[in-house]
């Protein structure tokens, strides 16, 4: 089976965005591919964070991850497996300073979120595409799953694995390629303008594990027309929440209400209740089984460091070929 491999930052909470864009594959290609995730903690290091706080994201993630049907056996946290900073610094030395000054992402983060009260930025912001482009090479991922805010890491992972097998004379690493699947990118309810995103306020996000009554409520204020939607056309208020009935399984109920859309039938609060249903149906799911979870905390979380384990196995492997490779000194485990 090819190899996938995705990571996630442990932001705590998982709202519709997160899952819709991202964890649903997550769930799906298990399949079709040899997957392992990782919840990436050394990640959350680079912007202004609380050590306590980060701790409890990363477990929640775990919990999280899990509760939405991510087998345990393909996840890990990377501080778990410390080979992922170790590859990540000897890649240091097969990338320029020139090409992270231009990533987009560190040009938008350091002006916002990367940057602390008083000013500070971490180098971690700057260097972290290549702690990335460790995570996938050091498992020998054949396809990462991306989005296009992620396309230009990935063609840095592989400009590093070409520089590298170029320097050491072999065809170590395999370039790997981005696997396109249907993300749908998931809006703010309150605002479409803006994608669904925790750190815009708690009305642009709905969590995958709220209450019926909250869901219900953040889908009725949902907004529509913005006013300025040509006749005819569909608002990307009310594009959103087809995005959003169409990815929450009920394909049914879309097709329904889009045929009363193309016949100028279309009445918001049917749209929004099928919405609010469909929201219903996976979190009612998610729910119970992370009740199951929360239950048997203890034991789970001697799973996730197992599994850890397991997959470090893969890890120390590449690492003592890098390290033989790019004639560093090994030693014996």
């Amino acid at each position: 089976m090819k190899k996938v491999l995705s990571c996630i930052q442990p932001t705590g909470n998982m709202h519709f965005g997160n899952y819709f864009g991202a964890v649903k594959n997550y769930v799906d290609l298990q399949k079709d591919y040899n997957c392992v995730y990782g919840v990436v903690d050394y990640h959350a290091m680079t912007a202004p964070y609380n050590p306590v706080k980060l701790r409890q994201n990363t477990w929640e993630m775990i919990f999280n991850l899990l509760a939405v049907g991510v087998k345990a056996e393909n996840l890990f946290i990377q501080s778990l497996i410390p080979e992922h900073a170790e590859l990540g610094w000897i890649f240091n030395c097969y990338c320029s300073y020139g090409q992270l000054t231009r990533m987009t992402q560190f040009k938008d983060k350091s002006s916002t979120t990367g940057k602390s009260d008083d000013g500070f930025i971490s180098a971690g912001l700057l260097g972290y595409p290549v702690l990335q482009a460790a995570d996938i090479l050091i498992y020998k991922a054949d396809f990462v799953p991306v989005g296009k805010d992620q396309e230009q890491h990935l063609e840095l992972t592989r400009n590093i694995a070409e520089r590298f097998n170029k320097q050491v004379g072999k065809d170590y690493f395999v370039l790997p390629e981005t696997l396109y699947t249907e993300t749908p990118k998931v809006l703010s309810t309150a605002d479409p303008s803006k994608k669904m995103s925790k750190s815009a306020g708690d009305k642009h996000y709905i969590s995958v594990f709220e209450k019926e009554e909250v869901i219900r409520k953040k889908i009725k204020s949902a907004v529509t027309d913005a006013g300025d939607t040509p006749e005819g056309e569909m608002s990307a208020g009310v594009n959103n929440l087809f995005t959003i009935l169409k990815a929450s399984g009920k394909i049914e109920a879309h097709n329904a209400l889009m045929e009363d859309f193309n016949n100028n039938a279309l009445k918001y609060v049917d749209l929004k209740n099928a919405v609010a249903d469909g929201l219903m149906t996976l979190t009612d799911k998610f729910n119970a089984k992370k009740s199951e979870i929360i239950s048997d905390k203890k034991n789970i979380k001697n799973q996730i460091k197992a599994s850890s384990n397991e997959i470090r196995k893969r890890a120390q492997e590449t690492v003592k070929e890098v390290k033989d490779l790019a004639g560093l000194i090994n030693i014996k485990f």
